[in-house]
């Protein structure tokens, strides 16, 4: 059976990256962090019913068109023709948003782009990903193992849907066991 590439042509982003509106804003508030991120939920979500496994969600590769919707870049790391309980084995990503899964180089599935999408969220909320540090290997440990904390500004539905995503557990993270629309319920 042949791949079932997406033929996309970039069009100009007048927005610019993601990373420069969180760098500009430091964060944003509740309303449209859930706007940028139900549209990256969208894109990712078509993806994955594309059969793709996009593997490096980061707010670089997530540009701004001119009416300021979202527009997902640099395929590099994805995997084609991925259903989703197929395992990949390969250790990539960028640091900040790679699950524990990914960390323990355990093979893994489709369940690591919804956890960076929580972890993008979380520095939508907040300005900085979830587990970050200067120390690569600390920052590494520490999604592993340490527990996530939440600012007191943010609410309990924000922290609820967090929580979920962010599981280390692949099988217990949300959207493992009703996909896109489980996290669009929470």
């Amino acid at each position: 059976m042949q791949p079932n590439y997406l033929h996309l042509v970039l069009e100009f982003c007048a927005g610019g990256e993601l990373f420069l509106l969180i760098t500009k804003n430091r964060r944003f508030a509740e309303p449209i962090a859930k706007f940028y991120f139900a549209e990256i939920l969208l894109s990712i979500e078509h993806l994955h019913s594309q059969n793709i496994m996009y593997r490096d969600l980061k707010p670089e590769n997530v540009l701004i068109d001119l009416d300021g919707h979202v527009r997902i870049t640099d395929f590099g790391l994805s995997k084609d023709c991925f259903g989703p309980r197929e395992r990949a084995k390969s250790f990539c990503g960028s640091p900040e948003y790679m699950s524990p899964d990914m960390l323990n180089q355990e093979s893994h599935t489709r369940m690591v782009d919804l956890y960076s999408l929580g972890a993008l969220l979380y520095e939508l909320l907040t300005g900085l990903p979830p587990f970050y540090s200067d120390n690569r290997d600390e920052m590494y440990h520490n999604i592993v193992h340490r527990e996530i904390s939440f600012p007191r500004y943010l609410s309990p539905e924000a922290v609820r849907l967090l929580r979920g995503l962010l599981a280390k557990d692949p099988e217990k993270r949300l959207g493992a066991r009703g996909a896109f629309e489980e996290v669009k319920r929470t």
